[in-house]
C-alpha cells in the first residue's frame, strides 16, 4: 500500500462543485417531487365524515329492518349522485383525464 504523501487538512477539503452540484440537483428534485404529491393529493375522493355517519345509520336501519344487503342500496345511491356531479356526458368536466 502507498502512503499518503499529503496529510490531509479539514479546512482545505471540500465537497467543491461537484457536491454543490449533486445537491442542489436533489433540492429541485424534491421540489418537484413534492409538487407533483400535492397535486396527486388534491385528487383523492375520500368519503367525508356526514358520508360515514350516513353509511353506518343506514347499516344500522337495514339491521333493524332485515335487509340483508344494506351495502348495495348505498352504493347505488353515490353511484347516482356521482353522476350527478359530474354533469352532462359532453361536459369538459366528465370528460377530463383523471391520470
Amino acid at each position: 500500500m502507498l502512503p499518503l504523501a499529503i496529510p490531509l487538512n479539514d479546512d482545505t477539503v471540500t465537497p467543491g462543485f461537484l457536491g454543490f452540484g449533486v445537491f442542489i440537483a436533489l433540492a429541485v428534485a424534491t421540489v418537484f417531487l413534492v409538487r407533483s404529491m400535492n397535486k396527486r393529493m388534491k385528487n383523492i375522493q375520500a368519503p367525508s365524515e356526514a358520508d360515514l355517519k350516513q353509511q353506518e345509520w343506514e347499516r344500522a336501519q337495514a339491521a333493524r329492518s332485515g335487509d340483508p344487503e344494506p351495502e348495495k342500496a348505498s352504493a347505488d345511491k353515490a353511484g347516482a349522485e356521482k353522476a350527478e356531479a359530474a354533469g352532462p356526458v359532453g361536459d369538459a368536466k366528465g370528460a377530463k383525464d383523471s391520470g
